[in-house]
Protein backbone atom coordinates (compact mmCIF):
# COMPACT_ATOMS: atom_id res chain seq x y z
CA UNK A 1 0.00 0.00 0.00
CA UNK A 2 0.78 3.37 -0.65
CA UNK A 3 -0.92 6.61 0.96
CA UNK A 4 -0.71 9.82 -0.97
CA UNK A 5 -1.47 13.16 0.41
CA UNK A 6 -1.14 16.05 -1.90
CA UNK A 7 -0.89 20.06 -0.58
CA UNK A 8 -0.35 23.10 -2.33
CA UNK A 9 -3.61 23.95 -3.83
CA UNK A 10 -5.14 27.25 -3.66
CA UNK A 11 -6.66 30.74 -5.36
CA UNK A 12 -4.27 32.31 -7.79
CA UNK A 13 -4.65 34.60 -10.81
CA UNK A 14 -4.32 33.64 -14.18
CA UNK A 15 -0.80 33.72 -15.74
CA UNK A 16 0.34 33.06 -12.13
CA UNK A 17 2.07 29.89 -10.69
CA UNK A 18 1.33 27.41 -7.57
CA UNK A 19 3.33 24.28 -6.64
CA UNK A 20 1.79 21.31 -5.58
CA UNK A 21 3.70 18.66 -3.36
CA UNK A 22 2.62 15.13 -3.37
CA UNK A 23 4.17 12.99 -0.16
CA UNK A 24 3.97 9.50 0.20
CA UNK A 25 4.35 6.85 2.53
CA UNK A 26 4.52 3.16 2.67
CA UNK A 27 6.25 1.14 0.37
CA UNK A 28 9.30 1.87 -1.47
CA UNK A 29 8.13 5.73 -2.82
CA UNK A 30 11.45 5.09 -5.95
CA UNK A 31 9.95 2.32 -7.14
CA UNK A 32 6.85 4.34 -8.57
CA UNK A 33 6.13 6.22 -11.79
CA UNK A 34 4.56 9.08 -10.26
CA UNK A 35 1.64 11.35 -12.40
CA UNK A 36 -0.43 13.64 -11.86
CA UNK A 37 -4.05 13.86 -12.96
CA UNK A 38 -6.79 16.44 -13.13
CA UNK A 39 -10.80 16.77 -13.20
CA UNK A 40 -12.65 19.26 -14.06
CA UNK A 41 -16.35 20.07 -13.13
CA UNK A 42 -18.31 18.07 -15.69
CA UNK A 43 -15.32 16.91 -17.19
CA UNK A 44 -14.10 13.71 -17.24
CA UNK A 45 -10.22 12.88 -15.31
CA UNK A 46 -7.76 14.05 -17.63
CA UNK A 47 -3.53 13.13 -17.86
CA UNK A 48 -1.30 15.77 -16.91
CA UNK A 49 1.98 14.47 -16.24
CA UNK A 50 4.08 11.74 -15.00
CA UNK A 51 7.83 10.97 -14.46
CA UNK A 52 10.15 7.66 -13.98
CA UNK A 53 10.86 5.71 -10.57
CA UNK A 54 14.20 7.37 -10.70
CA UNK A 55 12.94 11.00 -11.96
CA UNK A 56 15.35 10.84 -15.03
CA UNK A 57 12.27 10.85 -18.08
CA UNK A 58 8.96 12.40 -17.73
CA UNK A 59 5.64 13.35 -20.28
CA UNK A 60 3.30 16.41 -20.39
CA UNK A 61 0.30 16.65 -22.24
CA UNK A 62 0.56 18.76 -24.67
CA UNK A 63 -1.89 21.56 -22.93
CA UNK A 64 0.79 21.86 -19.97
CA UNK A 65 3.97 21.76 -21.72
CA UNK A 66 6.16 24.05 -21.13
CA UNK A 67 3.84 25.82 -18.32
CA UNK A 68 4.21 22.80 -15.94
CA UNK A 69 7.49 21.03 -14.49
CA UNK A 70 7.11 17.61 -12.54
CA UNK A 71 9.89 16.49 -10.42
CA UNK A 72 10.50 14.19 -7.49
CA UNK A 73 12.76 13.70 -4.39
CA UNK A 74 13.02 10.28 -3.49
CA UNK A 75 14.91 11.18 -0.37
CA UNK A 76 12.02 13.00 0.60
CA UNK A 77 9.01 10.36 -0.53
CA UNK A 78 7.43 13.26 -2.16
CA UNK A 79 6.88 14.81 -6.24
CA UNK A 80 6.21 18.00 -7.32
CA UNK A 81 3.90 19.59 -9.94
CA UNK A 82 5.39 23.29 -10.56
CA UNK A 83 2.37 25.21 -12.32
CA UNK A 84 3.55 28.61 -14.29
CA UNK A 85 1.67 30.21 -16.74
CA UNK A 86 -1.59 29.23 -15.12
CA UNK A 87 -4.84 29.70 -17.14
CA UNK A 88 -8.60 29.33 -16.55
CA UNK A 89 -8.88 26.19 -18.04
CA UNK A 90 -6.58 24.73 -15.61
CA UNK A 91 -8.85 24.75 -12.75
CA UNK A 92 -9.52 21.65 -11.72
CA UNK A 93 -9.02 18.66 -8.77
CA UNK A 94 -5.49 17.49 -8.98
CA UNK A 95 -4.33 13.99 -7.90
CA UNK A 96 -1.44 12.36 -7.63
CA UNK A 97 -0.86 8.53 -8.73
CA UNK A 98 1.27 6.44 -8.00
CA UNK A 99 2.28 3.12 -10.60
CA UNK A 100 4.52 0.18 -9.71
CA UNK A 101 4.62 -1.08 -13.69
CA UNK A 102 7.71 0.23 -16.17
CA UNK A 103 6.92 3.96 -17.15
CA UNK A 104 6.25 3.37 -20.69
CA UNK A 105 2.94 0.99 -19.58
CA UNK A 106 2.14 3.56 -17.02
CA UNK A 107 2.27 6.54 -19.00
CA UNK A 108 -1.13 8.69 -19.13
CA UNK A 109 -2.88 5.51 -18.35
CA UNK A 110 -4.94 6.03 -15.25
CA UNK A 111 -6.21 2.56 -14.85
CA UNK A 112 -2.39 1.54 -14.46
CA UNK A 113 -1.86 4.06 -11.75
CA UNK A 114 -2.56 1.71 -8.64
CA UNK A 115 -2.41 4.14 -5.79
CA UNK A 116 -4.35 7.41 -5.73
CA UNK A 117 -3.96 10.83 -3.35
CA UNK A 118 -7.48 12.62 -2.32
CA UNK A 119 -6.89 15.10 -4.98
CA UNK A 120 -6.59 19.05 -3.77
CA UNK A 121 -8.02 22.03 -5.91
CA UNK A 122 -6.32 24.09 -7.99
CA UNK A 123 -8.90 27.38 -8.94
CA UNK A 124 -7.38 30.10 -11.80
CA UNK A 125 -9.25 33.42 -11.58
CA UNK A 126 -9.32 35.23 -14.78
Amino acid sequence: QVQLVESGGGLVQAGGSLRLSCAASGRTFSNYVMGWFRQAPGKEREFVTCISSSGATTYYDDSVKGRFTISRDNAKNTVYLQMDSLKPEDTAVYYCAAASVPFRRAYDRADEYAYWGQGIQVTVSK
